[in-house]
């Protein structure tokens, strides 16, 4: 009982992971943008010295 119940989960785990590359690879030519949106951050530095 408990060694389907694994061979379930691992079954599943494997699927889950093929429709996740499959949906990074077919995402973009479906309109899913992937890329972080660009943005500049500046924060000061105080360096100590001299």
């Amino acid at each position: 009982m408990l060694g389907k119940l694994f061979k379930l989960l691992f079954i599943l785990a494997i699927i889950g992971f093929i429709g996740l590359v499959g949906f990074a690879y077919i995402g973009p030519e479906l309109g899913v943008d992937f890329a972080p949106s660009p943005q500049e951050i500046r924060q000061p530095v105080t360096l100590e010295g001299q």
